[in-house]
């Protein structure tokens, strides 16, 4: 193969730089990368051997332009990795990762080059340098230091080849978790077992099954997290406990896909190389480059909710019960399968509503157009048009290009909505091309969901928890679109772990906001409108079950802690006995609130990059929270307030840092007290 027959090795021709995934096939992208590093590694070896004294001209701006083309190509390639990995991909994956970790730690465990990045440093007071470039200086010194560039040659050597364990570990552990997902699908004989999903969903599952070759049944696939969209709806209980039976089983079945012994390598090592870099723990080396600081910070903050959480969990509890005795004719204790079911049924008895119910006023493609990309340009000005002439890596992908008020170009939006075998669980948004003045690049970015695809002739109805989602990744997609660096180390949502979640939360607003909701909360055959009184039962509802929401979240952020606190030495063989006792020492360890993640599936942690940072959702919930009520302090939707948070925060990306962007936004330091009336924890 040539370079000139590699479309990976030649800028794309199409709008925008969109790569030309019509041309790139899976024997590409390995020959793409080996020439990408070969082209980095001399890009940064013309820097090291520069002889003039170090500039932020011939250092950091140098290191900035470096990595383009391996930019191009790693983000093409992760793109289809995550959303369409087949087991060709999947193998170019797995070889991939350890080649990738060594390029990565070859340039930032560079001796010469992080001298040449300390003299700038050092002289950053004597420079006449913006506040973007500052701040790079500042943060390619703290990532290289932080990165182990500072150790002598020999911890670098054994530096790198843990890096190169875990990265094959990590990719290890997304595999297996896929391939034990798609094939604990819980497949059922007769409709009457999935008794109470709607006719769409019922389609869907006939239609899943169809394609598995299973003509005549019905499979219901299973989402990333412990629970199940179809365990508030499911009358037969037997059929609630199969589904919960199976997604908490993931990869944790003693056959090929079980990921026990691949999650405590990952500890193991973790904390082998927390410790060669001069940390307690790799939940110490992780928060101590966050808005955190330290664990203890972290740990402060979810012991603070978890016990006012668990007294909520146990009042919910008590009113599920009551509903089973007083409806069922033989009652029974209430077990975590029952409790979606049964929480719907109080939810009815309590506010007259049926969330299940309104899924026709939910149709995805409204939801989208006049409600998502709605609210976008009421508070922004942007607008969104279909390019249907524009392929994206799968069929089910479509693209949308963003305009600003002014006519001009924002970028593309990628959105893939539906899940597939080859498609990992979660939805999550991921840039394609990264904007940055330097490079003269404007963002692609992609949302990927997994919502069901309905039968043939069906439309896709979205559950509220669903819309919740797409709002959520398109809050994201905005941070992604909006932000506007200079350099590509800052551009779009490239901020600190525990601060990113931030900006895709407050989107979440708009949901129920009267002119969005108004607009696209109709019925899908008949347009009428969602009822007034519905809506005002639907706010009314926004603290309930959230004992249980808020116990299975922090369960799982403290479960993430407790891993990653493990000390050097201190291995970790029994994966069930340690999650126990985590959860007791928080006391979370409640049978009927399992933990929103268990650690054989706990692909945020152990194969996504939020090892020791799952915490940072209810971290960021407290700016999110804050904001929401500045926004209704301030008029809610309207231009002027969007203008100010996308100027202040969006579109500052990571060139500034995150909480003084937000004191520019708020005029103050976040307040805690809107998230606990949130989470109905205040005292």
């Amino acid at each position: 193969m040539t370079e000139l027959s590699n479309p990976l090795l030649q800028p794309s021709s199409l709008p925008y730089g969109l790569p030309d995934f019509a041309a790139i096939r899976p024997e590409h992208y390995l020959p793409a990368f080996a020439r990408a590093f070969q082209e980095q590694l001399a890009e940064v070896s013309a820097i090291t051997r520069v002889r003039s004294v170090p500039t932020f001209a011939n250092t950091i701006e140098a290191l900035e332009r470096s990595g383009e083309l391996l930019d191009r190509v790693a983000h093409a390639f992760y793109t289809v990795s995550s959303a369409d990995a087949t087991p060709q991909i999947q193998a170019i994956d797995e070889e991939l990762a350890p080649l990738m970790a060594a390029h990565d730690d070859a340039i930032r465990l560079d001796g010469e080059l992080y001298r040449r990045v300390s003299q700038v440093h050092d002289q950053l007071d004597e420079l006449d340098l913006d506040a973007e470039q500052r701040y790079l200086v500042e943060r390619h010194f703290r990532e290289m230091t932080h990165a182990g560039a500072a150790l002598g040659d020999e911890a670098k050597s054994h530096l790198t080849e843990l890096n190169k364990r875990l990265s094959t570990l990590s990719a290890v552990f997304e595999k297996n978790l896929l391939n034990d997902t798609n094939d604990l699908a819980v497949l059922f004989d007769d409709a009457a077992e999935l008794d109470g999903l709607t006719a769409g969903e019922l389609s869907a599952t006939a239609r899943a099954a169809a394609d598995r070759g299973h003509e005549g049944l019905h499979l219901v696939g299973l989402p990333l997290f412990s629970g199940h969209p179809y365990l508030s709806a499911l009358t037969v209980r037997e059929s609630r406990r199969r589904l919960l039976e199976a997604s908490r089983s993931r990869a944790s079945r003693g056959n090929a896909n079980d990921n026990r012994a691949v999650l405590t390598e990952i500890v193991r090592l973790r904390a082998e190389r927390a410790a060669l870099l001069g940390h307690p723990s790799h939940a110490a080396y992780v928060t101590s480059d966050q808005t955190a600081g330290t664990p203890e910070a972290v740990e402060r903050m979810l012991r603070e909710l978890a016990a006012p959480a668990a007294r909520n969990v146990d009042r919910e509890r008590v009113a599920l019960q009551e509903i089973i005795d007083s409806t069922e004719s033989a009652p029974f204790a209430l077990e975590a399968h029952d409790w979606a079911f049964y929480t719907e049924k109080v939810r009815q008895a309590r506010y007259d509503i049926d969330t299940a119910a309104l899924r026709p006023w939910f149709e995805a493609e409204r939801v989208l157009r006049d409600g998502v990309f709605f609210a976008a340009t009421l508070l922004y000005g942007v607008t969104f048009t279909e390019r249907d002439d524009l392929l994206a890596y799968h069929p089910d992908a479509r693209i949308f290009e963003v305009h600003d008020s002014d006519g001009s170009a924002v970028g593309l939006y990628v959105l893939d909505l539906y899940t597939r075998d080859s498609k990992r669980g979660g939805a999550w948004m991921n840039p394609i091309v990264s904007q940055s003045a330097l490079r003269g690049t404007l963002p692609v970015v992609v949302n990927n969901l997994n919502v069901t695809r309905p039968g043939d002739g069906q439309p896709t109805l979205l559950t509220l928890d669903q819309v919740t989602t797409l709002f959520h990744e398109f809050g994201h997609a905005l941070h992604g679109l909006f932000a506007r660096v200079t350099y590509p180390h800052f551009a779009g949502t490239n901020v600190f772990r525990d601060f990113v979640e931030f900006p895709s939360q407050v989107n979440e607003m708009w949901i129920l906001w009267s002119e969005v909701l108004g607009n696209y909360a109709r019925h899908h055959e008949t347009g009428e409108a969602l009822d007034p009184v519905i809506v005002e039962r639907l706010r009314a509802t926004e603290t309930f079950d959230q004992g249980r929401a808020t116990a299975e979240y922090l369960a799982a952020a403290w479960l993430d802690q407790a891993w990653h606190r493990v000390a050097d030495g201190a291995d970790v063989e029994d994966v069930v006995g340690f999650e126990a006792s985590a959860l007791a020492d928080i006391g979370l360890a409640n049978p009927l609130v399992p933990t929103r993640y268990s650690s054989t599936y706990f692909a945020h942690v152990f194969s996504g990059g939020y090892s020791a940072g799952y915490y940072s959702y209810i971290w960021s919930e407290v700016l999110d929270a804050d904001t929401v009520e500045w926004f209704r302090e301030n008029g809610g939707l309207t231009r002027e307030n969007g203008e100010r948070f996308r100027d202040r925060l969006l579109g500052v990306g990571g060139s500034k840092d995150p909480l003084e962007a937000y004191r520019d936004f708020r005029g103050r330091d976040a307040d805690i007290a809107p998230l606990l009336r949130r989470r109905g924890l205040e005292d």
